[in-house]
């Protein structure tokens, strides 16, 4: 990342934090539900790190929120969770909110988190000479968080554009942390679509091959051919409607933790996070941490070339998107960031 654009964020940053204390405190009286329910899938992945630096640093409760965080293990059953009414809100994919207004579901995005995937493919280490590309995955067993959920797009999105269909190679849900370890190292897969730690913690072991990467820009754009935002806040359009000032409180805490990241240095990250998210190992992971900081969004707003290039992945994907009119703007709500 250059180190203007670096600036120019961590500004922007900055003064929406500012603005933010003073709408929290605006707000903090007048919330309409101090109680919020909030959907996950993999929160120990650092792709979720800003949620859990926002829970663990404060910020909700600076906000006037009491937030329950519910870990499903996979995006995919956080959305259901959501859609189920199970939970008030999500921290997810963004792909999701296109999902869901295909199907005629109001969903929409009021913060990013990511702006890279942070996604890497990679291959067990004894199968590297054989397995070279996507091009080879058909019959393989890839493992990923949960079917349905980002790593797994991710992995039918490269297999696609290497010339298989999506269904090339079935999904195995290996869960987020520790048993997403044990998958490679047992062989209970062949190639994982995963995210750090648990990539960070192979890598280290000599137990894969990376083939994929998007923790950075470059191999975003080698993959995707653009930005492609990853994590987001994402609700409801009628819990918007109904809770804007807890929306904005939400959002506020978010852009706090996005701030407070973009200044800590990764022991700081380290020491703010429960001690199982390390997986045993906190040097690995403070270098896991440094390796996704500039994954992180600089100011939470989505932009709409980062959108467009997910609607374009799932059209090239899934034939229902091909001829589906999908109004990005509508996926997501930006009045809570901007006002």
């Amino acid at each position: 990342m250059e180190r203007r654009q670096f600036l120019a964020g961590a500004a922007a940053l900055s003064l929406l934090g500012t603005s933010s204390s003073r709408a929290g405190a605006q707000t903090a009286g007048a919330l309409e539900k101090t109680s919020v329910t909030l959907g996950v899938g993999g929160k120990p992945l650092l792709y979720y790190l800003p949620l859990t630096i926002a829970e663990r640093r404060g910020f909700f409760k600076e906000e006037g929120l009491d937030v329950t965080v519910n870990d499903f293990g996979g995006g995919a059953k956080s959305l259901q969770a959501l859609i189920g009414g199970s939970v008030d809100v999500v921290t997810g994919a963004y792909e999701h909110t296109i999902r869901m207004q295909a199907k005629g579901q109001d969903v929409r995005a009021l913060c990013e988190l990511g702006r890279f995937p942070a996604i890497v493919i990679a291959v067990r280490k004894e199968l590297a000479d054989k397995i070279k590309s996507p091009a080879d995955f058909a019959g393989l067993k890839i493992g990923v968080t949960a079917p349905g959920s980002s790593t797994a797009l991710t992995a039918q999105y490269a297999m696609v554009k290497a010339g298989l269909k999506a269904n090339a190679a079935p999904l195995i849900g290996i869960g987020g942390g520790a048993s997403a370890v044990a998958a490679i190292k047992q062989g209970q897969v062949d190639v994982i679509s995963h995210l750090d730690p648990v990539i960070a913690k192979l890598e280290a072991d000599g137990d894969i091959t990376v083939i994929i990467d998007t923790r950075t820009e470059e191999g975003t754009k080698a993959l995707f051919g653009g930005s492609n935002p990853a994590a987001v806040l994402y609700v409801k359009k009628e819990f918007a409607d109904a809770n804007p000032n807890t929306s904005k409180a939400l959002v506020n805490a978010f852009v706090k933790s996005l701030k407070w990241l973009h200044g800590a240095s990764p022991e700081e990250i380290a020491d703010s996070v429960p001690a199982e998210y390390q997986l045993g190992d906190k040097s690995l992971y403070l270098k896991a941490v440094a390796n996704s900081l500039p994954t992180y969004s600089l100011n939470g707003v989505l932009t709409m070339e980062g959108m467009q290039s997910v609607l374009n992945t799932l059209k090239i994907l899934d034939p229902e998107f091909a001829k589906a009119d999908i109004d990005l703007a509508a996926t997501f709500d930006d009045r809570f960031i901007k006002g």
